[in-house]
């Protein structure tokens, strides 16, 4: 079977009949070539319905996973977004084509170098990729409408609920290393309102106002 025949099988059976709605995103997650994100000697598990390795103790997370924050994340065509893990970029490539522009943080330079080859051959460019802790987030940059955490953080980081503007919503992995819940923030005028969605297994959130930095 193809890429192309696996891509939407698993828009499909691992999407659709899961719950995911939102038809942009269907469609985005139905042409991105997933495998593209992948270390090539693993591009045959791209569309397994898991989470695969990509190298560095990191993972490229599980589509139904990637399209459950994403639909949660409610993007739009004007929103400014700050993503918190690059990892290869599959997330990164996604929200750029949901939204305005992309900021986005990695840790490890081989990935963010990695990810950067792969959003350039599929022509994206209104993406900015940088190498730092992505914990601190970017308040040069801000205020941004959306804010997608994609690994396990063990609080909602304060410096994350400044950067975001009013009406702006956050996704991220809440929880201890060994088990999160996917938690979406809303800000309004101030008030923080906080809901939570399905469980969920993320690699941990590395930095000042994440694990191990701050003690926990």
């Amino acid at each position: 079977m193809s890429f192309e025949d696996l891509r939407k099988k698993m828009v499909e059976n691992q999407l659709k009949k899961r719950g995911i709605e939102d038809e942009d995103l269907l469609k985005v997650m139905g042409e991105i070539p997933r495998e593209l994100f992948l270390p090539k000697e693993l591009s045959n598990l791209a569309y397994d319905d898991s989470p695969v390795p990509i190298g560095y103790g990191q993972t490229i997370s599980q589509p139904y996973i990637v399209a459950k924050m994403t639909e949660l994340l409610n993007v739009k065509r004007t929103d400014k977004i700050l993503e918190i893990g690059t990892g290869s970029g599959y997330q990164t490539a996604i929200l750029s084509k949901l939204g305005k522009v992309v900021f986005s943080i990695e840790r490890i330079n081989e990935l963010k170098k990695f990810a950067e080859g792969n959003l350039k051959k599929l022509g994206i460019t209104n993406v900015f990729l940088m190498t730092g802790d992505g914990t601190i987030g970017l308040s040069n940059y801000a205020p941004f409408d959306k804010i997608m955490v994609t690994a396990a953080s063990p609080q909602i980081p304060k410096n994350f609920i400044d950067q975001l503007s009013d009406k702006g919503i956050m996704i991220l992995p809440l929880g201890d290393i060994s088990l999160q819940v996917l938690t979406k923030v809303t800000k309004n005028d101030d008030q923080i309102k906080i809901e939570k969605y399905d469980y969920c297994r993320f690699v941990p959130l590395l930095g000042k106002y994440g694990f191990f930095d701050n003690g926990v």
